[in-house]
């Protein structure tokens, strides 16, 4: 039985890959901000959760006692663009303070639960890091920067934890649907452009991500490391 950790496990692309993960009989941790959320989530999964904020040093450090003290497989996937709760940025100070949060929530995340983990990831160990098709040039500012440097930083971390046979992959979706990312903002009109690009002509779905997650984590994915998987329907080629 392998532990699995996928912090943001409450909801959405998250929640999607802890619930494939538990199907397979692994035992699965969740974490992210909100209690309430994940208590109700890790019921219904039949998973363990702990809440603190990834992009915190502190938090991170203080959450170690109660994470696993040996890890399989540890997901990235806490994030989100931060923009969306934000007004337009005016001062530079807001420029400034707008693009950090971005920063922290997608890359900073998963830098901090890594490096505090890496320590208690087994031999032949998986991360995955959920990224997006913001990073390759599609817009987004801040986030894509954040999503950009992500894949960067993935490389390194393939190439720091290749002697231990751990690998270390990004997955970058496209428009997924049914989840909180676009907070209820995204219209038809917004769905409809997104899917006139795809190759496959429809949205893609949590379970289209938590499925190239699970092959990322599989045997059959153990000479596969510090690649950028796109799972868009063809909106984005990687080529």
């Amino acid at each position: 039985m392998r532990e699995v950790v996928v912090t943001g496990g409450g909801t959405g692309i998250g929640y999607a890959v802890a619930a494939a993960f538990v199907s397979l009989g692994d035992r699965v941790t969740i974490t992210g901000r909100r209690e309430h959320v994940l208590k109700e989530a890790a019921a219904r999964l039949g998973a363990a959760h702990v809440a603190f904020d990834a992009s915190s040093p502190a938090a991170v450090k203080e959450a170690l006692d109660s994470l696993p003290p040996h890890v399989d497989v540890l997901v990235n996937n806490a994030g989100g663009n931060t923009n969306l709760d934000r007004r337009q940025p005016g001062e530079l100070v807001d420029v400034a303070e707008a693009w950090w949060a971005n920063l922290n929530a997608n890359l900073m995340s998963a830098v901090l639960v890594t490096t505090a983990l890496t320590p208690r990831l087994r031999e032949g160990g998986r991360i995955v890091s959920i990224g997006s098709i913001a990073a390759r040039g599609t817009g987004s500012g801040s986030y894509g920067a954040a999503k950009a440097a992500l894949e960067s930083w993935t490389a390194d971390l393939a190439a720091e934890l290749g002697p231990r046979r751990v690998t270390a992959n990004v997955v970058a979706p496209g428009l997924v649907l049914d989840t909180e990312f676009f907070r209820g903002r995204l219209t038809d009109d917004g769905i409809r452009a997104r899917v006139e690009n795809t190759r496959n002509g429809r949205p893609g779905t949590p379970s289209d991500v938590a499925d190239t997650v699970l092959f990322l984590a599989s045997a059959g994915a153990r000479h596969v490391t510090g690649q950028v998987l796109h799972v868009n329907g063809g909106a984005y080629l990687g080529r």
